[in-house]
């Protein structure tokens, strides 16, 4: 299905060209950092792993830099966009620059944090739910968002997202490892995830102060536990709110004592002693069913 003759991707000319237009001045409050190097978008398309027939989530298209990148490879293209003025200029964007592909792409305006299944219905979209997600995350939202979208949209198969190169690193971070947290083991309730390659300040307008990489992810199922999603995810944030404590120190807040926390975790088969960061999901999926009932409030 590719069709790249039918498109002229952005130049870092063309990216200050539409904005300037628009009367767009990017904001870091919305984390805008738009992409305007062609190979970088090329790269992420082929990164992305993506079939003829996916139906592509884009979180943040901008002005449009990576849309047009994944028009030509993908049956249709969802894009998000939070800022008002970019998500209608975005449609006419590709009619100058892909008018052959236009018809693949569908603008929603909202913020993706927010973003609900029935937006994305196959009611609401003609090719069906999306089956993945490709973006260029804000780097204040990315975890959120992520997870967010996974959680909302069992159809997303896989993906690839940039983000910042620290939350990378977390983001796909295994157990023991010194990045390892909150981040690695709620992604890894969704999914299986890796770093796809690091990606230069200097492919962005303005240039962010920070550098970027690449995650690449696919759906795996969630760890069979009596506990659920919930639970294991407050589980969790107990076990890294204090990192440096042992698990019996750690979760006596969610256990009720450090006594009650030292038996759950025994029960579980997991050394009161360790560290959260020694845990895998599976680890905390089968601990957080043995969470002890704590006394009602009087």
């Amino acid at each position: 299905m590719s069709d790249d003759a039918e498109v002229r991707l952005l130049s870092a000319t063309d990216v200050r060209r539409l904005a300037a237009a628009l009367g767009v001045r990017p904001t870091k409050r919305l984390g805008q950092n738009f992409v305007v190097d062609a190979n970088t978008v090329r790269r992420i398309v082929r990164a992305a792993g993506l079939e003829p027939d996916d139906c592509v989530l884009e979180v943040g298209p901008g002005l449009g830099s990576l849309t047009l990148a994944l028009l030509p490879h993908v049956r249709r293209v969802v894009a998000v966009e939070i800022d008002a003025v970019l998500a209608r200029a975005l449609p006419s964007t590709v009619a100058e620059y892909a008018p052959g592909l236009a018809a693949r792409l569908d603008v929603i305006a909202a913020d993706a944090l927010q973003l609900t299944p029935g937006q994305v219905s196959a009611e609401q979209l003609s090719a069906g739910p999306p089956t993945a997600v490709v973006a260029n995350l804000p780097y204040n939202v990315a975890v959120p968002v992520l997870l967010h979208l996974l959680e909302m949209l069992p159809s997303l198969d896989h993906g690839l997202v940039m983000v910042q190169s620290e939350v990378a690193a977390r983001l796909a971070a295994a157990p023991g490892s010194r990045t390892y947290g909150v981040p690695s083991v709620k992604a890894a309730w969704w999914a299986r995830t890796h770093r796809a390659g690091a990606v230069p300040r200097s492919v962005f307008w303005p240039v962010p102060n920070v550098d970027s990489a690449l995650v690449a992810f696919t759906r795996t199922e969630p760890p069979q536990t009596t506990a659920s999603r919930a639970e294991v995810f407050t589980l969790v944030d107990a076990a890294f709110a204090q990192r440096r404590k042992s698990l019996r120190a750690a979760l006596a807040g969610w256990a009720g004592s450090a006594a009650e926390a030292e038996k759950a975790l025994r029960a579980a088969g997991i050394d009161p002693l360790t560290r959260g960061e020694a845990l895998a999901v599976e680890d905390f999926a089968r601990l957080a069913a043995h969470r002890p009932v704590l006394p009602a409030a009087p």
